[in-house]
């Protein structure tokens, strides 16, 4: 690995314990969000149901932006693949494209859902 890469590399590897962080908030509002549903059900209370429908689009959209990001990155693995890299690292790295487009594809499809699930007829869960 070349001086070039390694520094990359541990750029994304800074990048990537920032989002480990972010993830773990996303978890804390999501358990929050859950009692706010709860609340909901059980008490039929429409602020509780409000504020867990913010939180719950505001979360997909956090998470869009990030899988955004790994999607970007991805591409970026694949644009630079060079005629002299293997079949193997070739095909990995067009498979994880693959994976990161897909990944942000259930983003946005679950950001949609929560945004237009007005009466929270539906359980999503970032995943």
């Amino acid at each position: 690995m070349s001086n070039e890469e390694l520094k990359k590399r541990l750029k994304q590897l800074k990048i990537e314990d920032f989002i480990w962080i972010i993830y773990i908030g996303i978890i804390f509002f999501s358990l929050y969000s859950n009692t706010l549903e709860r609340k909901y059900f059980i008490y039929n209370d429409k602020k509780s149901k409000d504020t867990y429908r913010n939180i719950t689009i505001g979360i997909f959209t956090i998470l869009v932006i990030v899988y955004f990001y790994f999607l970007a990155d991805s591409y970026n693995d694949v644009k630079n693949l060079n005629i002299k890299d293997t079949y193997k690292k070739k095909y990995l790295t067009k498979l994880s494209f693959v994976g990161s487009l897909l990944i942000f594809i259930s983003g946005i499809i679950f950001l949609y859902i929560a945004y237009n699930d007005e009466n929270i007829d539906v359980e999503i869960a970032f995943n």
